[in-house]
Parts: structure tokens; sequence; C-alpha cells
């Protein structure tokens, strides 16, 4: 990490172990900045009074090697990775803004946070995160228990998402009940009127062309008599000239001639062609004329069988407004009321399939709950094992695993209780500090320092099974010195086998363990307050453990046990 401006920080680079690092330096150094900064790049709260007295704001960025779950999600933002690693930033503005970035990619605060489950375990006197969280100490458990938790869980999640999609498409299906009852009544009676005029595809069209023709009868079969006259002739008028009479005078002359000019006998067949042509045309206006009908009462039908087809374009012809329109509604009804029509039969096969699932839950969420009892039993024991070398010798450490009675829920043992996810338990790690003291949720149950030591324990525990990779403990060794530091030092350098921990400390016997030793230190130039972090190797190392110790660098007897703790911690790795 780089720190600016933050605090009693001007400008710090902090290069943290892949193992155990501690952080050490006099009291108001500085080191608490160091959690703070881990903080604000994990998305926590930005505080103005942070911000370094005469600076615009103060900034803190890292790179950070990111497990593949993490990975993912900061790509999903937009952050841009490379080999896994992962850069960001936090501003804060003397202001109070704040601004966040993933990767070079500007990203809400609440990214950051999202992130930080899966890559910190945050554990100090006023900050404690992860396993205080009862949803994770649920998973922790789990992982603790291995395969007898594994195995019947993944049976359980895949039944339970099962169970989830049938209860909604039940709810739809029971809560809408009347609304779908009123919309297949609705459809039966629109249908009904449908069935009831029976109309044809394209039958307005034929009707509308129908009812012109006969309100114009008499104008019609007049202008045929009279287009029929001039071309045939009218035999009521024997010296009148019609078409077919002068176009075959025409064609008599031409085919006298014919002979002597190929020209003139094309245009004599051509004639010849119109006088045919004429004389179908006659005949087909004779045939109009009579076929005419002037019949009212056939007009009168027409009408109304338009006006009935006109009443079902206007109710169900949609935008178009025509007879087409209609059919597909009623095409489109008939489908639908079908699908209504059997929601009954739905909802009775759903309804017999969430009762088989319910059961099948409660089968497992028993298998579960026997598998989280066992590994609780053992869990609690290794935890309070490890309290009785960190200085907690009586304290016990329980985990509490129940159930909530629900109607609605599953059969288990002794009633039907509420089911999620992950089964039927609330999982809940409690501490009793001492013989006689109830056991209480280990957030309430222990002190600042205490709750400490009893996370650790924890964390070393359930070393291996916790997916988070680093483990930040702030004031880990509060009240607490002698032979319990040495062993909690001891703890902490088993845990960094497995994972990154970082530790602010006052205690050598805890700082003798770390494979880097980072000091946090201050010079005061009488008007500004600047502080560094650097890495302590050989001298520069025994002289702060030796500070740690007597306070004084260069006390001999000191020094000697400096360089004996150091020997002690590496013989012990």
């Amino acid at each position: 990490m780089r720190i600016r401006s933050l605090g009693v920080i001007d400008d710090a680079v902090v290069e943290l172990s892949p193992g155990f690092t501690a952080v050490t330096g006099e009291t108001g150094a500085g080191k608490t900045m160091v959690v703070t900064s881990l903080g604000l790049l994990l998305g926590g709260r930005a505080d103005p009074a942070l911000v370094r007295i005469g600076a615009k704001s103060a900034v803190v960025e890292g790179r950070i090697s990111v497990p593949p779950a993490a990975a993912a999600r900061a790509e999903e933002a937009g952050a841009e990775l490379e080999d896994g690693v992962l850069l960001v930033s936090r501003t804060v503005s003397a202001e109070g803004r704040s601004r966040a970035h993933l990767g070079g990619r500007s990203v809400p605060v609440g990214v950051l946070a999202e992130l930080a489950d899966d890559l910190v375990a945050v554990h100090g006197q006023t900050d404690q995160q992860g396993l205080l969280k009862l949803s994770r100490q649920r998973q922790a458990l789990d992982r603790y228990a291995g395969d007898a938790v594994a195995v019947p869980l993944a049976r359980y999640t895949s039944a339970y998402r099962r169970m989830r999609a049938v209860t909604g498409q039940l709810d739809v299906l029971t809560t809408r009940a009347r609304e779908r009852a009123q919309e297949a009544d609705l459809l039966r009676f629109g249908l009904d009127e449908v069935a009831a005029v029976e109309p044809r595809a394209g039958e307005d069209a034929e009707l509308a062309a129908e009812a012109e023709r006969l309100g114009h009868a008499e104008a019609l079969a007049s202008a045929a008599t009279l287009a029929h006259a001039a071309l045939a002739g009218n035999p009521e008028d024997p010296e009148g000239i019609d078409a077919a009479t002068l176009v075959a005078g025409a064609h008599r002359a031409l085919e006298v001639v014919r002979a002597h000019d190929p020209a003139l006998a094309a245009l004599a067949d051509r004639i010849g062609e119109i006088g045919i042509l004429v004389g179908d045309v006659a005949g087909e206006l004779a045939g109009y004329a009579g076929d005419l009908d002037a019949d009212p009462r056939r007009l009168a039908t027409v009408e109304e069988r338009r006006a009935a087809l006109g009443q079902l374009v206007r109710k169900y012809g949609g935008a178009d407004q025509d007879l087409a329109s209609v059919l597909a509604w009623a095409e489109q009804g008939v489908a639908r009321l079908l699908e209504l029509d059997g929601d009954d039969d739905r909802i009775d096969e759903l309804t017999a399939e969430r009762d088989g699932l319910r059961g099948e839950l409660g089968a497992l969420a028993r298998t579960l709950t026997g598998a989280r009892q066992e590994a609780a039993a053992r869990f609690a024991a290794a935890v309070t094992a490890e309290l009785a070398s960190l200085a907690m010798p009586h304290a016990r450490v329980h985990v509490d695993i129940r159930q909530t009675d629900d109607p609605e829920g599953v059969e288990a043992e002794g009633g039907t209780v509420a089911y999620g996810p992950a089964g039927c338990d609330e999982v809940e790690l409690l501490l009793a500090p001492h013989p006689g003291a109830p056991a209480r949720p280990i957030a309430k149950g222990a002190s600042g320092g205490e709750l400490s030591r009893v996370m650790l324990a924890v964390e070393v525990v359930f070393a291996g099974t916790d997916p988070v990779p680093t483990y930040l403990f702030d004031e880990v060794d509060a009240g607490v010195g002698g032979k319990a530091a040495v062993e909690i030092g001891r703890r902490l350098a088993r845990l960094a086998k497995s994972a990154q921990v970082v530790v602010v400390t006052h205690l050598p016997q805890v700082a003798a363990f770390a494979d880097r030793q980072l000091l946090v230190e201050k010079t005061n130039d009488g008007s500004v307050t600047r502080s560094g972090v650097k890495v302590l190797e050989g001298e520069e190392r025994i002289r702060e453990l030796s500070r740690m110790l007597a306070g004084q660098e260069d006390s001999q007897t000191a020094r000697a046990h400096a360089e004996e703790l150091l020997a002690a911690a590496r013989k012990d790795a």
C-alpha cells in the first residue's frame, strides 16, 4: 500500500509480507493509520477528519492479489486485472467527498465493500467483522465439517431452488385466481359472440362490394343495356347503327383485297379479332343485365350482415379495426382460454410437487443439522483448547445450533421449522469467559482484548477452511503478556502458513514470530509531523524488539532477550 496525507502519515509505502507481517512502533506513531488505510481500500467509511492538516485530500493505493470470486466481481465492475493482481485506490477530500478506483476504473465505494468479505477479515477491539456475522459463522462451520455437510448441502440447495420456483408459480396462479376467472369469463363471452356470427376471412370485403352493387342496381342495368345496344344493336330499332355491324362491314371490305398485300391482310385479321371481342363483350353485357339482382330484401340482408361484422370489428378488431384482426383475436383467445382452464390442473400438479419437495427438504435439513452438530462439538473443543493457551484458561466456547418454529416450514425433529437456502439451522458462536458465566454471543461475552484472542483462536482452528486470504488483527495482544503473548505469536505464525496475516502489536513476543516486521516511526520538525514505515532487518529489528521489551534500544540485557526471542521463534517455525 501507499499512504499519503492520512492522519500523521505524510507519505509512506507499506510492504506486507506474504506470510506474517507485524506492524510495530511507539504509541501515536500512526500504526492505526495502517489499519485505517486498509479499511479505506475495502470500502470503509471515509472520515474527512482523517485527512492530514493542510492537505486537500488523503490517498490510499494498493496492489492486491485477489481470489477468483473477487476477480470475477471486479471484472463485472469494469476493472482490469493483470496476473490476478488488482490495483485499488481510494481518495478522501478534506470536504468529505470520497472516490474509489478499481483496476483503473472509477467505481462506487460499495463495490469495494462487496469485495471486502472475500479479501480480508479484520479483527480489532472496536472493528469486528467476518466471523461476527452469523451467516459467516454458519458458512465457516460448514467448511470445517467438510463433505459431511457439503454433500447433503448441495442436494438441499438444488431442491431448495426448485422449491422456490414451484412456490413462485403457485403464488402467481393462486393469488391471481379471481383475475384469471374474470379473464376467462370475458374470453368466453367474446368467443361466443364471434362464434354466433361465424365470420369468414375476407367476408367483409365481399359484402361491401355486393352492397355497393345492389345499391346501384338500376343504374348498372341501364348502363349495361345501353352499352349492349351500342355494340350489338337494338332489336326495337332495326335502322340503328351498332359497332358490331360497322366492324363486320370493315372486315368484309378488306377480305376482298387481302390477297394482294400481306400488310392489308394482317389488318383484316386484327379487325376480325375486334369483331370477335365486340361480340363477346356484348354477350357478357347482356348476361350481366339479365343476372343483375335488384331485390331490396337481399340488400337488407347484406347490410344486416355487415352490421353484425362491424360490431365484432369494433369490439375485437384491435388497432387495425378489420375482420382479419377479429379472427386473429379469436384464435389467440381460444389458446388463452385453454391455458386458463388448465390452470386448475397445473395448480394441483405444482401443489403435489411442492409437498414432495418440502418432505425432501425436511429430510436433507435433518441430515445437515446432525452433521453440523457433530462438527460443532469438535470445533468448540478445539477453540476452547486454543483459548487455554491464550491467557483464557477458563473460557469455554459453545456453538448454538437452533431452529425457528414456522407452521409453513419443513418437518424437523420436534416440529415444523423455518428453512432457508442453507437449511433450517441458525449457527451462533457463544462464549462463557469463566466458570459460572452464561454463554453469550462472542461479540457480547468477551471484552475488547478477549474478543481479539477469541477470534484468533477461531481463525486458527478454521485455518484452511475459510476462503479469506488475509487476516488483519489490531491490538490482538491487549492485556496479555508473558507466556500467553508467546502463544499468540506462535498461533499467528501457524495461521500465516495458510493465509496472509497482518498484526498491529505492542508485544515483542508476537513481533518476533513475524516473517516481516514493519516499524511505523515519526519525527517532529516543530511544525509538521511526519511518519514513515520501513522494513526492519538485522540490527534494526533487534533494536526495535529491545525497545519494545525494555523501552531502551541499547540495553544489553534487552538486546540479549530480543536475540533470544528471535532465535526461539525461528526454531519454533
